[in-house]
């Protein structure tokens, strides 16, 4: 039997709550400990702004006896009521707000569903849910077992440790029968690791394991659930709000033929300029092996000048992201935020963007053939093509009037004439 609690449990929890019965009385009832339908309904309560029939959500002490009107001026959204009491934006724009707050709801059992005044309350109430309650657990329970299970410095280790014995021709197995005590993991996370690209050798090192054809598909590897901690898309916009004037860079990766090379894409949403760079393997490593070069390219000052706040996908080449954040002297120099997962939207400019790339490097062809030069020259043409939103200005335009020339030149860029640009495969053709 599951040793958690199924969607019935939670039924008769939430029947029991409106019964009044104890923690005791319902631990009894589902064969449960008391502390552990109490850990359940305070983890999965929630707070309810509600009023009942004819009076809306007011957590005012005085609001049974007040009489002020129109305190909200000509924005009024209900402008036919009589008493602002009877309006839902009262608490907001009363000057003498003072909120009530009913006790009962800090004792146990902590939530309203078997008060009695329940449908007659006005005030800020304490729910448990079944419904809601089973699928935050889902939801709990799915990002738990997802995922890499290791942190950054651990997969650093086990990098330090694996890659140079695998390049002497060892076999995984070898390398973990000779250092069990030191590796803390089991041998199938270790290929799992190689096979995700979160090591710096692949799977084409491995000589005996590139012979066997795949069995099935295996699901794609995800960012380290660690990482995403402070760093999600409702994170990405509180932070957002609190900086408005910070500019905003997306960035992601553009795939060629599978194991093959791939495209690193960044993208300055303000301007619309997008730069590229080729990587020999989709691995963590190869971006942070860029951003590396571009703080010494640029300088610790330009470099957080142009990435003070850079959104992304989950895919586990960005499963490091305190490599980028931080410079070589420990000082913070951007912020790293991730998208919400299977939500490409986003990050949208930039996935637009890619359209433009794959006019010249269509889907499915390789990269393989490609140089860094060939890239910087396929970006030129894209950077130097009249954007709409830009007031019919080119992104190379657009970033000289923000950031200025010198830095253009250090991220090579350079313009096209109108008349010269490519937006077809023959660009790269040789």
């Amino acid at each position: 039997m599951t040793k958690f609690l199924t969607y019935e449990d939670r039924l008769e929890i939430s029947a029991s709550l409106k019964d009044n019965c104890s923690f005791g009385e319902i631990g009894k009832r589902l064969g449960k400990d008391r502390t552990t339908i109490a850990k359940e309904i305070k983890k999965h309560s929630y707070e309810r702004k509600s009023g009942y029939s004819g009076w809306p959500y007011n957590a005012c002490r005085h609001r049974t006896s007040c009489k002020a009107k129109n305190l909200c001026g000509q924005e009024c959204p209900r402008k036919s009521i009589q008493y602002c009491k009877f309006c839902n934006q009262c608490n907001d724009f009363c000057p003498e707000f003072v909120e009530k707050i009913c006790t009962a709801r800090f004792k146990p059992p902590y939530v309203c569903n078997g008060c009695g005044e329940y449908y007659k309350c006005t005030l800020k109430k304490t729910v448990y849910d079944a419904a809601d309650a089973h699928i935050a657990f889902s939801e709990n329970l799915s990002e738990a077992r997802s995922g890499i299970l290791s942190d950054e410095k651990e997969l650093a280790r086990l990098n330090s440790l694996i890659s140079p014995l695998v390049r002497n021709g060892q076999s995984i197995h070898q390398i973990y029968e000779s250092n069990v005590d030191q590796i803390m993991c089991s041998e199938k996370t270790l290929y799992n690791y190689i096979d995700a690209s979160l090591f710096d050798v692949r799977n084409i090192d491995l000589p005996r394991k590139v012979r066997y054809r795949l069995r099935y598909k295996k699901p794609e590897f995800k960012i380290d659930k660690g990482c995403r901690v402070g760093r999600n898309y409702r994170d990405f916009l509180a932070f957002m709000e609190e900086n408005p004037d910070l500019p905003v860079v997306q960035m992601d990766t553009v795939i060629g033929t599978k194991g093959g090379k791939v495209l690193l894409t960044i993208h300055f949403v303000e301007s619309s300029l997008m730069l590229a760079f080729l990587r020999e393997a989709n691995t963590s490593q190869s971006v942070i092996d860029i951003f590396t070069g571009l703080r010494k390219i640029l300088g610790k000052e330009s470099f957080k000048q142009l990435f003070p706040v850079i959104l992304t996908d989950n895919g586990s080449e960005f499963s490091n992201p305190r490599a980028i954040e931080f410079g070589p002297d420990g000082s913070r120099q951007a912020y790293i935020f991730y998208c919400d997962p299977s939500s490409p939207y986003q990050k949208g400019s930039i996935e637009v963007n890619h359209e433009l790339i794959r006019r010249v490097l269509l889907k499915g062809s390789s990269f393989d053939d490609l140089t860094q030069q060939d890239i910087f020259l396929l970006m030129n043409h894209i950077n130097s093509y009249k954007r709409k939103k830009l007031n019919n200005r080119n992104p190379i335009q657009a970033f000289s009037f923000f950031h200025g020339e010198e830095l253009l030149h250090l991220l090579c860029c350079s313009e096209v004439a109108a008349e010269n640009i490519i937006l077809k495969p023959k660009l790269l053709k040789k």
